[in-house]
């Protein structure tokens, strides 16, 4: 049955080049189980309405529920006749019911089926998204409340700093992590809105309850206008633009990791499973995975781009240049669900060599704003006093020392509110433990923000279960 469902209108079938370059079947084809599934849900409304019969929804539930077991055997022949998916399903539904399935298509077009069949598959892909999201979280928080002892040097313009926890170094990226799942949250609840009964753009003059679709596919809301049910593509683009955002963070933790376990930093050490060797150096340990979460973000960040220049000049409502849609979607949820699920496999196989992080801590005087700080409270206003412990580094740079190694003397000779106390402060952990803002890197401070994780995770995991 090659002929095309809607081929009435033309004398003449279509080229064969033509077919080859407008059929969608090779890329669509992966959203069988929400076609079927969407398609269930309409014929059993149109049954509810009383457009068909009971007995003819029974008969088409029961032949779209063999051409799913078809398709999951793979024994389903996919046709570039076929054109998409849903002409494909319908096509075989007839073939194995007769006319009876041509009732399926009553009171809706492609066009919105389109978008309720992507609407299904995007709101699976955010739950296995949040999922993954949770497990790079956990695993991040484990990391945090493992090394919560390790000092290591913290970084701006990758320079040596101020020394901060490991742990809030590692729960900065959980912060980040976070943000990300609350924009995949806030797209899940823009996703789950019914287009269908929108039909091809005015809706349909059939007596449908677009409502009763809705409750049966688990949908809170349905669409408030048809040319824009048809034609919106944001829930598909805010999907990407939030994996953007997250690949970006996983690419900057990329770049750390790659970093860090340069013979430079060698701060860490990952797991000989998660890298790879050389073709011609046989000592190399090259940290390919990382790497490649890093490239890979460009892929996201052009598929995000192919979505806003694709729609940003098309006229209401639907326009065949959404068929290429789909390819950047598929693409992203890919990637994005490959690297989460490899991330959260690869941090807690990390190693940290928390001696040479502790010894990086002190060098390049990240103590001097905790010298000027000291002045700051013996009443010095604090630019007097950056610029006192600036001359004190320009000192010590110039005679080969660090601040530890400065006698009570030698600091009272740039200014006279030095004393004994100043010590204090130049021991590392103490430093640390002086930053008790919140969100600062005093261990009391991580520890709560390693139990207040916990809790959370805790409670996102159960409304996910309710």
């Amino acid at each position: 049955m090659n002929e095309k469902l809607w081929q009435g209108r033309f004398d003449q079938p279509t080229n064969k080049h033509v077919e080859e370059y407008t059929a969608s079947i090779q890329v669509d084809k992966r959203l069988y189980r929400y076609d079927i599934e969407g398609s269930v849900a309409h014929c059993r409304m149109l049954a509810e309405c009383g457009i068909i019969s009971h007995e003819e929804a029974s008969r088409i539930v029961e032949g779209l529920g063999e051409i799913l077991r078809e398709i999951e055997r793979g024994q389903f022949a996919f046709d570039l006749s076929q054109e998409d998916i849903h002409m494909a399903i319908e096509q075989r539904l007839i073939q194995k019911i007769g006319e009876v399935g041509g009732k399926l298509h009553t009171a809706r077009s492609r066009n919105d089926q389109v978008c309720l069949d992507m609407r299904l598959y995007l709101r699976d892909i955010l739950h296995q998204v949040r999922e993954l999201l949770n497990e790079v979280r956990k695993v991040l928080v484990d990391a945090a409340d493992g090394n919560l002892d390790v000092v290591m040097p913290g970084y701006t313009h990758l320079q040596h700093a101020q020394p901060v926890l490991l742990s809030h170094h590692l729960m900065a990226y959980h912060e980040m992590f976070c943000r990300d799942d609350e924009r995949f949250r806030d797209c899940l609840r823009r996703t789950e809105v019914l287009p269908l009964g929108s039909a091809a753009l005015a809706g349909t003059t059939f007596p449908i309850d677009m409502e009763w679709t809705a409750r049966y596919l688990g949908f809170p809301r349905v669409t408030g206008n048809s040319i824009d049910a048809v034609s919106d593509r944001d829930y598909l683009i805010e999907f990407n633009a939030a994996s953007a955002i997250l690949m970006m963070h996983i690419s900057r933790m990329a770049e750390e990791l790659i970093l860090w376990s340069t013979t430079e930093f060698a701060f860490i050490e990952m797991s000989d499973a998660f890298c790879t060797g050389s073709s011609i150096m046989p000592q190399k340990k090259n940290p390919d995975v990382p790497e490649l979460m890093r490239g890979k973000t460009a892929r996201v960040f052009g598929n995000l781009m192919s979505l806003l220049a694709l729609t940003k000049s098309l006229p209401l409502a639907y326009n065949r240049d959404l068929q290429e849609d789909k390819a950047p979607v598929f693409d992203t949820a890919d990637t994005v669900i490959g690297t989460l699920r490899l991330l959260a496999r690869l941090i807690p196989q990390i190693t940290f060599k928390r001696e040479r992080m502790e010894r990086m801590a002190g060098e390049g005087f990240t103590l001097a704003t905790d010298l000027a700080d000291f002045l700051v409270r013996k009443g010095v206003p604090f630019r007097k006093a950056h610029h006192v412990v600036g001359q004190i580094v320009q000192h010590c740079i110039q005679h080969r020392k660090d601040l530890s190694d400065c006698g009570i003397d030698e600091l009272r000779s740039f200014h006279k509110a030095f004393d004994q106390d100043v010590f204090l402060l130049l021991d590392m952990k103490s430093a640390i433990n002086q930053r008790i803002s919140t969100g600062g890197t005093a261990v009391s401070r991580v520890r709560e923000a390693i139990g207040r994780a916990r809790r959370e995770m805790g409670h996102e995991a159960t409304a996910r279960k309710e």
